[in-house]
């Protein structure tokens, strides 16, 4: 509603309409696969080539170059070159690798809504006796190992948030959003995560984990659709990991 007061149009009584929201930006689905078999594989790789090198006395910082880079360069050169053959030749902004000083704030209440649902996934898991391990069992018995201790805490504080969340709430997210609404991609990402958790050792007790740890993937998944950038999802990520080792070292 304008008028003209004969000499301009009166802008302030203009009716003011808000763009529209741009769509998410999304990749081809065969982004999502590979980034979730690259991830698996180089994961499993990791742990048996650390396992068959704990008993020798090498320095930490070699343990923890060994770990990082079997288990998680191989995600993310995979993203790299998805990017420039599917995307905009930008990893970061292919993956929503994005921060804002605001998420200094948004990374704890994204925390905090994890540990809400881990807590009622738990009661569920528990009241039906479903079997459980905790992926940090045994971690606390190798704290006179100072290489391999450390070694764990590197990459599960550090590493892991940042190509996990790449990975699943960046490249995977965007991929299966190619494909599909928002609702199933965010719920099929996050059991996705739960299960690229299971570990053969933990035998049955990988049930339980898994439908817990499905719960967090699902969380970080609407935050980071919410967000359209990973800095909440890799600052609750780091949160979690952290908070986890710590308990799991001084108990």
């Amino acid at each position: 509603m304008r008028y003209w007061n004969g000499s301009a149009w009166t802008p302030h009584l203009a009716a003011k309409v808000n763009p529209p929201k741009p769509p998410f930006p999304t990749l081809p689905l065969v982004v999502a696969v590979g980034a979730l078999i690259v991830l698996t594989a180089s994961l499993v790789l990791s742990k048996v080539v650390l396992d068959l090198l704990v008993g020798q006395e090498w320095p930490i910082a070699v343990y923890v170059v060994i770990s990082a880079s079997i288990g998680y360069v191989p995600s993310l050169a995979f993203g790299w070159w998805a990017s420039r053959r599917w995307g905009r030749a930008s990893l970061r902004s292919d993956s929503g690798l994005l921060f804002r000083r605001s998420d200094a704030g948004w990374g704890p209440v994204t925390w905090l809504s994890c540990i809400a649902v881990q807590v009622a996934i738990a009661a569920l898991v528990f009241s039906f006796e479903v079997p459980f391990t905790g992926n940090t069992e045994g971690i606390g018995d190798l704290s006179d190992d100072r290489g391999y201790v450390i070694t764990i805490l590197v990459t599960a504080v550090i590493a892991a948030p940042f190509v996990e969340e790449i990975v699943f709430r960046g490249l995977m997210l965007r991929g299966l959003l190619s494909r599909m609404g928002a609702v199933p991609a965010i719920g099929i990402q996050g059991v996705l995560f739960g299960v690229a958790h299971i570990d053969p050792v933990r035998g049955q007790g990988n049930l339980g984990l898994a439908m817990i740890l499905s719960g967090v993937g699902l969380v970080l998944g609407a935050s980071a659709y919410l967000f359209r950038r990973l800095g909440p999802t890799i600052v609750s990520h780091m949160i979690t990991n952290t908070v986890a080792m710590s308990v799991t070292l001084l108990m």
